[in-house]
């Protein structure tokens, strides 16, 4: 349920924006029909989440605000760069962060968030931090990519059609840590998988 919840924002923006005629809105208005559909469906996400879960993290924080903000200038300016260049600033905000944090303050980020939930050696951590910062960093540099060079309407095929890449980090992230929480359950005296 987790996963479809994240996808929910997305899939209801690209909806509006793909059935903007069914609405009576011009192809030009499109994306200033579909940035209020997924500012709504954000904040609803993160309300769901904060009912869940008791509280938001940092990077869903960030995200709302940073949906709230951009999407409000671009309705207010209407100037549809501002959505299209959201998810650049924001990986690249990612990148920045988690690279200031692993090798300037030799903190690992994604260690103190999901630590109590994955217990993994240290070396593990590191590696997933510099997988996360080169991650960040591509989808950062995919998005600004395609909101230069390419049209709007590619643009909005792309945010849907590009959680592929995600989807397949998420799965190669999964499948590379699986060992090592084998190891660590064997160091621990729990049963092997």
């Amino acid at each position: 349920m987790r996963t479809l919840l994240d996808f929910i924002p997305i899939l209801l923006f690209f909806a509006a924006y793909k059935l903007h005629a069914w609405f009576g809105i011009g192809k030009d208005e499109a994306i200033f029909f579909a940035t209020p559909v997924l500012m709504g469906a954000t904040v609803v996400q993160m309300a769901i989440i904060y009912v869940l879960d008791r509280k938001l993290t940092v990077l869903q924080k960030v995200t709302l605000g940073m949906i709230l903000v951009f999407g409000s200038i671009t309705l207010a300016l209407h100037d549809k760069r501002f959505i299209m260049w959201k998810p650049t600033v924001l990986y690249a905000g990612m990148a920045i962060g988690l690279s200031i944090a692993v090798w300037g303050t030799k903190t690992n980020f994604l260690k103190s968030m999901l630590g109590s939930q994955l217990d993994l050696p240290d070396r593990i951590w590191h590696k997933l931090n510099v997988a996360w910062i080169g991650y960040t960093a591509f989808m950062s540099i995919s998005n600004a990519y395609v909101a230069m060079y390419y049209s709007e309407d590619a643009w909005a095929n792309f945010k849907i059609w590009g959680y592929i890449f995600p989807l397949t980090f998420l799965i190669a992230q999964g499948i590379y840590i699986a060992p090592h929480l084998r190891d660590v359950e064997k160091v621990d005296g729990g049963p092997a998988a």
